[in-house]
């Protein structure tokens, strides 16, 4: 017996809905609503919005308000004698002229670094043809699928993981009552054997021995207990309740139909799968990436913009206007051959992500294979259980029997006892790991 209560405290706390009811299909739809994992996933595929927002910004024009205003002291010098050259000659065409017609010219000694200097302007550039942008736009909306396609992964894993912690504590709860009932018979033991000793027709161990196994039926019941407020605690954790929140039980789902075809849940896994569909988005973010490679190896960059502003010694704004008009193209004509590395450096990427979408299809369909196989070998240990379960139960009755007339020892009922014990608990095992098989199948076939 204390092999299978082992089982039952070393069962995984791991969870989907086909096998459900009411009420767990109320908690799946909780947990998908408030299960912290999910709400992350939902702030990442919030930012890989936003990043197809700022691709799609970049088709605009950009303006640009970018005001400068220069101080400088000491550094190099521009000196050249200016006045020194051309004063003579001014002096002399004065004197000819007997005029003051050319004046006289100083020399120049200025900063070279300005000095009260500012330049207020406003630049705008807007892009003609610009093959980064447009495939850039692609690409981020891929990725924003394949973000999206993650967070459909992890609700498919909450509504697994909730499945199973829900079953977990289904489990105990009749664990319990098995442990409860057993405790029942136990006490109604000791009764007996006190009678027993008060007939002097046993001595006074049988009462002892008696009262220890309900001591030892009691330690397992603390166990089951803890148990128990484990499954409570991760269950609550996975909808991000309070981890003492009362679980409501409901068996409905215990009758549930677990038939089901193999071949028809392989393809509903190939269809279903979110694995493949990120995949398959990446996928057509490496197309989207080879094609920009290749249109930037093919096409240049054009663009159109212009500056307008004010610009000169002190923030005077006048006779300081001015205005610059732009048309530029950009085209990388050579490289030590870097464009034609970096398509196929593309190109590899791409078939890596083949590569891969091919081999998860067929581990996705060898998970659904054994979960079917495994699915299967549980039903089949069902009919065995539940007749253990009869067989201890009759075996039981007549050990009882036999201990009231005395023709049985303590020892020999206590066994039987124990066996009626093993015997259910392991008829509950068997059918919550039917449950528990059918719920994994369900989550690697993708059913919804």
């Amino acid at each position: 017996m204390k092999k299978v209560i082992l089982l039952l405290a070393l069962c995984p706390f791991v969870a989907f809905s086909q096998v459900s009811s009411p009420t767990l299909e109320s908690y799946i739809q909780e947990g998908l609503k408030h299960n912290l994992s999910l709400q992350q996933e939902s702030l990442e595929i919030a930012k890989a919005q936003e990043n197809v927002k700022q691709a799609k910004a970049n088709f605009s024009p950009k303006i640009t308000f970018a005001p400068t205003y220069t101080v400088a002291a000491g550094g190099r010098r521009l000196s050249f004698p200016v006045g020194d050259l051309l004063n003579p000659v001014y002096t002399a065409l004065n004197q000819l002229t007997n005029t003051s017609v050319f004046p006289q010219v100083e020399n120049v000694n200025e900063l070279l670094a300005p000095n009260n200097f500012h330049d207020t302007k406003f630049s705008f550039q807007y892009p003609i043809f610009n093959t980064d942008i447009r495939y850039n736009l692609l690409i981020q909306r891929d990725l924003l699928t394949a973000q999206e396609a993650r967070k459909r992964i992890i609700e498919n894993e909450v509504r697994y993981n909730i499945t199973i912690a829900y079953l977990q504590y289904m489990q105990t709860l009749e664990a319990q009552k098995i442990f409860n009932t057993s405790r029942i018979v136990l006490s109604d033991f000791v009764k007996l054997n006190e009678k027993l000793v008060t007939n002097n027709v046993a001595t006074k161990d049988v009462i002892y021995s008696a009262e220890y196994e309900v001591s030892k039926l009691d330690q397992q019941v603390a166990t089951m207990d803890k148990n128990r407020y484990t499954a409570q605690a991760y269950l609550n954790f996975l909808m991000n309740r309070d981890f003492g929140t009362d679980i409501i039980a409901d068996t409905v789902f215990l009758d549930i139909n677990t038939q089901v075809n193999v071949a028809d849940m392989r393809q509903q896994s190939i269809n279903n799968r979110q694995e493949i569909s990120q995949l398959k988005a990446n996928i057509q973010a490496s197309q989207s990436a080879i094609k920009l490679q290749e249109m930037n190896a093919m096409r240049p960059q054009v663009f159109v913009g212009g500056t307008t502003g004010f610009q000169g010694t002190g923030y005077t704004f006048k006779n300081q206007a001015y205005v610059i008009g732009q048309i530029g193209l950009s085209w990388d004509v050579f490289h030590g051959h870097e464009k034609k590395s970096k398509i196929q450096q593309a190109k590899i990427q791409k078939s890596l992500l083949e590569t891969k979408l091919e081999e998860v299809q067929k581990q996705i369909q060898l998970q659904v294979s054994q979960a079917y196989f495994e699915l299967e070998a549980a039903q089949r240990t069902l009919p065995t259980a539940k007749d253990g379960t009869v067989k201890a139960e009759k075996y039981f009755k007549v050990v009882d029997s036999r201990y009231r007339n005395g023709q049985a020892i303590l020892v020999e009922y206590l066994r039987a006892q124990n066996e009626v014990i093993t015997a259910k608990l392991q008829e509950s095992l068997t059918k919550y790991d039917i449950l528990l098989k059918k719920a994994m199948l369900d989550k690697v076939a993708a059913v919804r």
